[in-house]
């Protein structure tokens, strides 16, 4: 498997689809990247050769925010909107979606599973 950018990606995948395993590079990222490095992005990973995967790991370097960088960037991001205690903030602080969602029904994902909380007694009618 060829490493880039402390990554093991994929060696039986084309190399445009192989790129996509490094957290940050998407699948514009990866053609631009590709086509910077004059590499044809159907060859498979493991045809790279080692001065190939030398140029995308230095465009790389260059030109994105990748893995432990753009994690670390996105955390600080979050971290501030916590501390200036704004309305994003206190939705993430709270667990609940930050962009406007609606929290009645659904919001599983961020809300976590369904805590059943007990409902009022029917009131008999005579």
């Amino acid at each position: 498997m060829p490493r880039i950018a402390g990554i093991d990606i994929p060696d039986n995948k084309p190399a445009f689809i192989s790129l996509r395993y490094i957290y940050g590079i998407g699948p514009f990222q990866a053609e631009v990247v590709l086509k910077k490095c004059g590499i044809d992005g159907q060859v498979r990973a493991k045809n790279l050769t080692e001065d190939q995967l030398a140029k995308i790991a230095k465009c790389l370097e260059e030109d994105f925010t990748i893995e432990g960088a753009l994690r670390r960037q996105i955390n600080d991001n979050i971290k501030r909107l916590r501390e200036i205690k704004c309305y994003r903030g206190d939705r993430h602080r709270k667990g609940l979606p930050t962009r406007g969602q609606r929290t009645r029904t659904n919001a599983r994902t961020r809300k976590g599973r369904k805590k059943t909380v007990a409902g009022k007694k029917a009131v008999k009618a005579k």
